[in-house]
């Protein structure tokens, strides 16, 4: 069976990356092309990279040109998606690329967004622990929330990174969850394709820089919302994002302190055992450590870990490119799980190199 798709926002960086890799799903076709600005515009001119759906026009983004299809993707701004999501219908499956529909608590979002909270979906990553588990007490996960669903909320590319990095020592308790220190460098497609001084070549090459700092970033109550999840208890976060001289990718180093009485062999278990069987989620061997050249392309994340004994912490590194595992791959991951179709249908676990 085929199943016909619409991408609204699909000029913009994460739309353009739904299309590359819609592009090789053998299920999935896209039928219906849509934005805000260049509705009207051959997709062919705007976006070269993508011959497959030159032949294109780009429509208008509304809900009388977006239903009829199986799913439809949104690549909106943030505050963009739920008007549109709320007039599509109930069978489509919708793939909210945006923030509308991350967050539970609707005090979070009016602090970090200031508009009125749009209501939670299921939630986008498959292999995040969703509760406390060890050994034959396996801890739960997403996946299983995301089987059937027709409303998905695709999770910011820094909460990707950041949650797959610490929720399987938080699920086991081999760390605890006060005082989780969080440092991630991003590339500048974080930001999206809107034209922003701070963003020029000139000011970004050779130079990095931190932003959102003190707590104020809006991924904040998305990642703690996640960790508190995995640990069965409220959990503290310090979380400082840099913009690093790059087009794509994410490098998130975590920092927990160690449960008392837990070594390093205890450490490294709770990882193994979490990702072991995980298709797109790689634990490296001892001694190798993540870069992000290594997932470009893929939708796949890497991690390594050390103990720190001096500390009294372990350090984790997770490596992600945040257009794919981090935001398109991670949405159509979702999409074939909703569709009972094998999670990794056409999606790349192999990155680029150079």
């Amino acid at each position: 069976m085929t199943y016909t798709a619409a991408v609204s926002g699909a000029t913009g960086y994460a739309g353009g990356e739904v299309l590359r890799l819609l592009a090789g799903h053998p299920e999935i076709e896209v039928t219906t092309l849509a934005a805000g600005a260049s509705a009207g515009s051959s997709f062919g001119a705007l976006a070269p990279h993508l011959p497959r759906y030159a032949h294109l026009t780009v429509q208008e983004t509304t809900p009388e040109v977006l239903s009829g299809h199986d799913i439809v993707f949104l690549a909106l701004p943030h505050g963009a998606s739920a008007r549109v999501a709320a007039a599509l219908p109930e069978e489509t499956v919708v793939v909210d690329a945006g923030a509308d529909h991350r967050l539970e608590d609707p005090a979070d979002w009016a602090r970090f967004y200031g508009t009125e909270h749009a209501g939670h979906w299921p939630y986008g990553l498959p292999e995040l622990l969703t509760g406390p588990g060890t050994g034959e007490a396996k801890a739960p996960r997403q996946r299983e929330t995301l089987r059937t669903a027709r409303r998905i909320a695709v999770p910011g590319c820094y909460p990707t990174a950041v949650q797959l990095a610490l929720a399987p020592g938080l699920a086991a308790g081999v760390v605890q969850p006060q005082d989780l220190v969080v440092v991630a460098a991003s590339g500048t497609s974080g930001a999206g394709k809107s034209a922003k001084p701070h963003l020029l070549g000139s000011e970004v090459m050779g130079s990095m820089s931190p932003y959102g700092v003190g707590g104020i970033h809006r991924h904040v109550p998305e990642i703690r919302q996640g960790l508190s999840r995995a640990a069965g208890a409220e959990v503290s976060l310090s979380f400082t994002p840099t913009l690093a001289p790059m087009p794509r990718g994410i490098l998130a180093t975590a920092t927990a302190r160690l449960s008392p009485g837990v070594g390093p062999a205890a450490v490294r278990a709770a990882w193994e055992a979490a990702y072991a069987e995980e298709p797109f989620v790689h634990l490296l061997p001892e001694g190798l450590w993540p870069a992000t050249q290594n997932v470009q392309g893929a939708n796949s994340a890497q991690l390594q870990l050390a103990v720190d004994e001096a500390a009294g912490r372990v350090v984790v590194v997770c490596a992600i490119d945040n257009l794919v595992k981090g935001t398109a791959g991670g949405a159509i991951q979702s999409v074939n799980l909703a569709l009972g179709l094998p999670e990794t249908t056409g999606l790349p676990q192999e990155g680029l190199a150079p």
